[in-house]
């Protein structure tokens, strides 16, 4: 089959970017043609596709490229006439690149399928959060608005009227009738796209896969500490998660990551939580997997985080807030815990609890290397994609 996957960014940017390489490097060893579509940004991995790559985006292009523009219709014409996908597989592609794309591929017969990895469709920012910090769902009936009332876009109002016109250009019924299928990672995502209009007969629930041979581990003996692995920001719920965890001073917290909160959370932490700043996933996986368990305190809408997902492949439990897709992946009491998000009491108290439950962690490991492994992902996709000729 000849696959053309499509993402604004083509480097580990990301979890979309993450994904989509980890699924070129599946598709490929399947036997599968494989080419890809992506912004020429300075970061990129290189590529035998590159020549067809739109240039990168400018402050000026940013009024033009969200509704189509000319060098994005004209570079991906070339890259179809020259490919000839069965399959078009689009990622995060609204903005840089804009779904013009799956409508040019629907109109030449191709099936376009398209993995959600956050809330675009439904929301003009991305993560259905309203000043960055409280959850908003005014937009996901169709009614795009209150993006440009509340200027949910930089806090800008030029920005979120980009972003308005942009909603309402690319409405849900327009990316319905181009797109074959769209996959959510989560049974939440999926609640939450048909809430917003999109047909229940399109999506389709299959939760990300990785690199499951990266987590193996010979051993599963712990240290004396839990840790964090993540963006410091605010959607992410640090600052909840510090305020518990100094609560506890004889718990050793570990916090993984960088981002615009590090200086107000380490003012804010206590001596027993330490900073250790980004780090490669050769070092990740000793700190994670030595860990007694991982908090995830987001509170926003969590789509399907890698972090638990590696966690517990690693044979480390999770201690998880009530939010988006995150307890699907927990299963209480064996591979981890709940709290209410945002709730510094609740989470104080799970804390405590996680630190005195013994898991089974090789167990653990060895379901969720099965669960998140790319052959069953694969077969499943299979589903998805149109049946060979």
């Amino acid at each position: 089959m000849r696959i053309l996957l499509i993402n604004k960014f083509y480097y580990r940017r990301g979890g979309d970017c993450i994904y989509m390489l980890n699924l070129e490097q599946l598709l490929r060893s399947r036997g599968h043609e494989v080419a890809v579509f992506a912004m020429d940004y300075p970061d990129n991995i290189d590529s035998l596709w590159r020549g067809y790559f739109p240039s990168n985006m400018s402050a000026a292009m940013a009024l033009t490229r969200p509704f189509g523009s000319r060098e994005v219709r004209r570079q991906f014409g070339r890259l179809l006439r020259d490919f000839r996908p069965d399959v078009v597989h689009l990622n995060n592609i609204h903005t840089q690149l804009s779904p013009v794309v799956a409508e040019m591929a629907h109109r030449r017969g191709v099936r376009v399928v398209w993995t959600l990895h956050d809330y675009k469709l439904l929301c003009p920012r991305y993560d259905c959060l309203r000043g960055g910090t409280e959850i908003c769902e005014a937009c996901h009936g169709g009614r795009k608005h209150g993006c440009l009332t509340h200027r949910c876009l930089k806090n800008s109002l030029l920005a979120s009227a980009v972003g308005y016109a942009e909603a309402l250009t690319w409405n849900h019924r327009r990316l319905e009738a181009c797109t074959d299928a769209f996959i959510c990672p989560s049974r939440f995502m999926a609640k939450k796209m048909a809430e917003g209009g999109f047909s229940a007969g399109k999506l389709h629930t299959l939760c990300n896969f990785i690199d499951a041979d990266r987590c193996r581990r010979t051993a599963y003996d712990k240290g004396d500490y839990y840790c964090y692995v993540g963006r410091l920001s605010h959607e992410k719920g640090v600052r909840t998660l510090i305020a518990a965890a100094n609560r506890l001073p004889d718990r050793p917290l570990i916090i993984v990551g960088d981002g615009p909160l590090m200086d107000e959370l380490r003012r804010l932490a206590g001596p027993h939580i330490r900073f250790v700043g980004h780090r490669s996933w050769d070092e990740l996986k000793v700190v994670v997997g030595r860990s007694r368990f991982t908090v995830v305190p987001s509170e926003w809408y969590e789509n399907n985080p890698l972090s638990v997902i590696e966690a517990q492949c690693l044979g480390t439990p999770v201690l998880g807030a009530r939010i988006g897709g995150v307890p699907e992946l927990i299963d209480e009491g064996q591979t981890g815990l709940t709290f209410e998000s945002r709730n510094v009491d609740d989470l104080h108290r799970a804390i405590t609890q996680m630190w005195n439950i013994r898991f089974d962690y090789a167990r653990m490991a060895r379901t969720a290397m099965e669960r998140y492994d790319a052959g069953a992902y694969y077969d499943k996709l299979m589903a998805i994609y149109p049946p060979p000729l």
